[in-house]
This record gives structure tokens, sequence and C-alpha cells, in this order.
């Protein structure tokens, strides 16, 4: 059996975005599925565009996702000489040649086409094997060297996603493969490295559908075997409409920042473009054990918060407290918590995390407890009632040496209830607002056990 290996090959332009989480999640799992290795590639022969910032951005997010790679980062501008050594293989087997066309005169050729009603290509002006002579070198031109394309017959592949794909080579011209000052052109860096690497199957982007037949082409020139290619479709957002920086969150360093866990994330993107069954939730061992490239999906994956937040609370409830709590402790700095003799955060994130979608959200839910409380005038004049206020008077009389449990404040407060002959909202109402500032919260007798005895009875003497 074939030893599998795959990649996950960005351009370090920017960000790491979802699709490219996607991408990298199927390969990584595929290879786990199979004891395969799992390579990071950075392709950044774009000089222009690639830069080391968006090289650590793209690593972060594949570390905040937990998908680690076997073999790599493996940097394309640190393979020159093997590049350089290929194209030179290439020119002497004249599966290459070099072409001194201008890339005005390139640019002519395409308008003429044009002009024509056929496809803007090269016109094969200094290919070697077109029966016509060579125009003369120019002066002092340096040349760029092209891929002798196939000119006749189709590139055609089974792809593990979308089908058999068929191109007629006649779609395709003689692509440059090396720039006037030597350095190599993307396609052919990706079919040397998937070469050299022993890549076996690639998964990524339907964009990259128009590249496969030219890397099938170089990969068949050099000798070297095909990998099985499967083009995962594009994601949209709620609308239907294609992911946009400017509308939505598709950097996955947004996530962590608006506070969702990376398994959520992870279980949410390995449903868009896969499925088992009617599964919904999974953990990541259970998605590579489940993993195949059958139940790849050909059509384009919609992107659904409400699905995502729902996914976020179901870990969010399984999470561990005190990792929830170093994970909300920075969102509450920022809104000016006093953590100094205050609750455990982990028990009070305990308390509160069954209806919090996002971490954000849990961690606002906690200030109450890390803030000290402004009642509103008219709300306390509303709720602290003639009726009420002997009965708040014996609660706190009582609470100085009452046994700091939930359970026993429970029963406490039913014994002064009954003794007033109240209703527990008459009571606890004034003192959720007495003790958080707020008419809604958790259980009181777990806020009050939460508080502290000093705490709570501090804000009942203030109260009166």
């Amino acid at each position: 059996m074939t030893v599998v290996r795959t990649r996950f090959a960005p351009s370090p332009t920017g960000y790491l975005h979802l699709g490219g989480a996607r991408t990298a999640l199927y390969s990584w799992a595929f290879a786990r599925h199979f004891g395969g290795t799992f390579i990071l590639r950075i392709e950044d022969t774009d000089l222009e565009r690639s830069t080391p910032e968006a090289v650590q951005a793209i690593i972060e997010g594949m570390e905040w996702l937990g998908l680690g790679h076997d073999e790599g980062p493996f940097y394309q501008m640190r393979r020159m000489e093997r590049y350089r050594e290929v194209v030179a293989q290439m020119l002497e087997a004249g599966t290459a040649y070099l072409c001194y066309s201008s890339p005005d005169e390139v640019q002519t050729m395409r308008e003429r086409a044009t002009e024509l009603g056929e496809k803007p290509r090269y016109d094969g002006t200094w290919r070697p094997d077109t029966g016509k002579a060579l125009p003369p070198v120019p002066a002092g031109r340096k040349p760029v060297v092209r891929f002798k394309n196939p000119q006749d017959g189709d590139v055609s592949w089974d792809d593990v996603v979308k089908g058999t794909i068929t191109i007629s080579n006649r779609e395709l011209d003689d692509l440059v493969i090396a720039r006037p000052d030597g350095t190599p052109t993307y396609n052919f860096c990706v079919a040397v490295d998937d070469w050299d690497m022993a890549i076996t199957h690639v998964l990524r982007g339907d964009d990259h559908v128009n590249n496969t037949p030219r890397q099938i082409n170089i990969l068949r020139a050099i000798g070297a075997p095909l990998p099985l290619y499967g083009h995962l479709p594009m994601i949209l957002n709620d609308k239907g409409e294609k992911l946009s920086k400017r509308r939505d969150a598709v950097s996955v360093m947004d996530y962590p920042a608006k506070g969702y866990l990376p398994e959520a994330l992870l279980n949410y993107l390995a449903r868009l473009g896969w499925s088992h069954g009617n599964d919904e939730v999974f953990s990541m061992e259970q998605f590579c054990a489940w993993f195949n490239l059958e139940h790849l999906t050909a059509s384009a994956a919609q992107f659904n918060h409400e699905k995502l937040n729902w996914l976020n609370n179901h870990y969010i409830k399984l999470a561990d407290n005190a990792r929830l709590a170093a994970l909300a402790r920075p969102f509450m700095e920022d809104k000016g918590a006093a953590f100094d003799g205050a609750p455990d955060l982990a028990g009070v994130l305990a308390l509160l995390k069954e209806r919090a979608n996002t971490v954000v959200e849990l961690a606002e839910a906690a200030m109450l407890f890390y803030r000290t409380p402004e009642p509103d005038p008219a709300l306390m004049a509303q709720h602290l009632t003639e009726a009420v206020k002997p009965a708040l008077a014996q609660f706190h009389e009582r609470c100085r040496t009452l046994e700091w449990s939930k359970e026993a404040i429970a029963a406490m407060l039913k014994e002064v209830l009954a003794a007033n002959a109240l209703k527990m909202p008459q009571m606890a109402m004034p003192l959720r607002l007495i003790l958080t500032g707020q008419l809604q919260t958790p259980a009181i007798d777990a806020v009050i056990q939460l508080l502290g005895r000093e705490t709570v009875l501090a804000r009942l003497e203030k109260s009166q």
C-alpha cells in the first residue's frame, strides 16, 4: 500500500483563512487516518506580497487549531538551487526552451488572438519544434524559460471531489517556468516540490483547478509520479456570497479573539464539505478515524454562525473550568475586572458556562462577580420595599454565623421568606441588585455562596 503523504501549502500573503484551515484540516486528517505524513510547505515565491508576518500568522493559526505538521515548514525560497537544477535538466532534455519575447510582445500576441476569437496565449514564437525558423536573439535581452507544453491531446484526471476533469492541451500555452533573473514560477515550483516531497494526495481549493493540468504536464515531463488531486469547493457566508474580509470573519485568528474554542471551529469546518451520516459533534480523534475522500462534497458549503455558536456552547460546557478561566481572564481584565478578594474564577465560570455561546459572553457574564455593584436607584426603590426590609435585615444577621454552603444558604433563605410571608422573587430581586447591581443572575443562593461571606456582609451593610 502507498504510504500517504499530504501537504498544506499556503502562500504567505496574509492570514490563515477559513478555506485554508479546512484544506489543512482535511489533509492532516487524511494523513492521520492512514498513519501517513502531513507536510507544511510555505510557497513564498511571490516576493512582492509574501511577508514574514504572514508566515507567522499562518503558523500561529495552525498551532491554535492543533494541526501539527510532521515535516517542514519548507520554504520555496530556500530551494532555489533545486529548481534551477531541474530547469537546466529540462532545457537539456528539450522539455523546456529559452524565450526572448518581451512582455509587450507577448501582450500583443494575446491581443491578436483575442481579436481572432481565440484564447489569449503565447504563440510559440521561440518554440524550437514548430518547423519555423527562430527569430534572431535581441541584443542584451535576457530570456525566460518556457515549458514545452504538449500541443495535442488532453490532460485528464479523476478528481476525488469533482470527478473526472479533462482539459485540452490546446487550451494551455507554454507557461514560463523561470523568469529572466532565473527565479522559478509558481506552477513549476509546486510540481517539483510535490515530486521531491513524494506527495501522494493533493487536497486544495477549487481555485487551483486551472493550475492542475499545467502541473500534471510538468510532472510527466520530468518523469515524476502523479498524486491524486481533490479540489474543494469554496465556503460561502450565511447569505450565500463568497467570504469577504470586509464583511465576514475569515481569518482563523479572528475566532479566538471572538471567544471560540479551537475544537469547536475544527468540528464545524470538518462538516463544511464532508459528512459522516448525521453525526454533527465529534472529536478530532473520531474525525481522523472516520475521514475518507468518498464523502467529500462537490457543492459549495455555507457558513452558519448559529450552528458554530451551538457547537461552541457544547464545547464550552465540556471544557475544563481552569482552562476557561485562563481564556476569559484577559477579556475581563480589559473591562476592568478586580480579582483581588473576589471569588475563584473557575468556580464562577462553572456556574455560568451552560448558557454561554462564546468565551467572550462567558467573560461578560462573569463580570458581575468582579466589579463593584452600582444598583439603579429607581430599581432599588421599586424592589426594596418596606415589606422586604425586615427580611433583608434578618438575612443579613444570619449570614454572620451561617455555614457558608449553597445548600445552607438556600435553606436559610426559605426560612426567612416563610417567617416574613414573602415569595422568593420579592427577596431575590433586591438581593440581586444589592449584591451584583443587576436583576438577572444565576440562582441567588449560588451567587451568594460564590461572592463569599465578607463581600455579602459588606454590600448588605452598605445598602442600609
